[in-house]
């Protein structure tokens, strides 16, 4: 009786226009009304300066929309320009960084929050992931100077290896090119590893306790409840994060970039997002720095969809974003 009642309920929902339904949720339409318009104003709005980068865009003074319109049409020119100039080099210095960062930001807070659930004591646990947490709230202007200070040539990590006589004199870390990848990648894994780690401590907590008793009862070590029960549980997460990691390989940032980078090491440092903002906005480019970032938008795009469709092959339970 009851399915039958539910039955005719949606039927019902269903031969209501759209107009009709929306008019019996007003209500809620009112309560997403403000949320929708600063949706459309901060995100979608500002999408129109897309088409700067087709543009030969220059600032006249006539205001914004009218200089816009005004520009002259140049199609594919500035993407042209791009791929015949800096392009191998900056997705060189790009990929390099994102991959690596991916590969010790990945994993990592897997780990940590796996340990972390096997902590019993829970003033251990509590200063574990308060001090492994705080990282992710300095700015990466300390940030920085916390790794140029430990790196530089009178850091503690130089003094380091000579008290172990790994080297005999002082490394210049900022002064090798692809050692800037791996400093990046390490300093982009330590300031998030708390962060993401509570997500997963999240999913473990949602773990039935039941099934570790049964395991303990069936004589499985801890080990065993690991491989078997909680990495098997949370991964779905994993790969909903990993998709996301994938659509953000592009994304490497450019504060850590712009602050610890220097003229020397500039051909390794120069990603995406640094060369967009400084052709962009400091050399007044701001139609090939459209471009640039148009580009970068649009390839994480196709690797969310990509990573999104191939998760959902792969998953036996269709685990993917959409």
């Amino acid at each position: 009786m009851k399915t039958k009642t539910a039955g005719a309920a949606v039927a019902v929902r269903h031969s209501k226009s759209i107009w009709q339904r929306l008019w019996d949720q007003r209500y809620l339409m009112i309560l997403l009304a403000p949320a929708l318009i600063c949706l459309i104003l901060f995100n979608y709005l500002p999408m129109t300066g897309l088409y700067m980068a087709f543009t030969n865009f220059t600032p006249r003074g006539n205001g914004y929309l009218q200089d816009l319109l005004g520009a002259e049409f140049v199609g594919l020119d500035w993407f042209e320009y791009f791929f015949s100039t800096d392009f191998w080099r900056i997705m060189r210095n790009t990929l390099a960084t994102s991959l690596l960062t991916l590969l010790f930001s990945f994993p990592l807070p897997i780990l940590l929050a796996v340990l972390l659930n096997e902590v019993k004591h829970p003033k251990i646990k509590s200063f574990v992931q308060t001090a492994t947490y705080l990282p992710y709230f300095i700015s990466w202007v300390i940030a920085a100077n916390i790794f140029m200070t430990f790196l530089s040539s009178g850091g503690i990590i130089n003094d380091l290896l000579q008290a172990v006589h790994l080297t005999d004199k002082p490394i210049s870390f900022f002064q090798h090119g692809p050692w800037f990848w791996f400093i990046i990648a390490i300093a982009n894994a330590w300031k998030g590893l708390g962060y993401n780690a509570i997500i997963y401590l999240s999913a473990i907590s949602g773990i039935d306790q039941d099934m570790y008793e049964a395991a303990s009862l069936d004589g499985a070590s801890r080990w065993q409840k690991i491989w078997y029960i909680t990495l098997p549980a949370i991964k779905p997460t994993i790969i909903i994060m990993l998709i996301l990691a994938v659509g953000n390989v592009l994304n490497t940032g450019y504060e850590q970039q712009l602050l610890m980078s220097n003229d020397a090491i500039l051909d390794f440092s120069d990603v995406l997002d640094t060369y967009a903002y400084r052709y962009g906005l400091t050399n007044g480019m701001y139609s090939y720095g459209t471009a640039v970032g148009l580009f970068k938008s649009v390839v994480s795009f196709i690797l969310v969809m990509a990573a999104n469709a191939i998760s959902k092959k792969a998953s036996d339970n269709d685990t993917a974003l959409f």
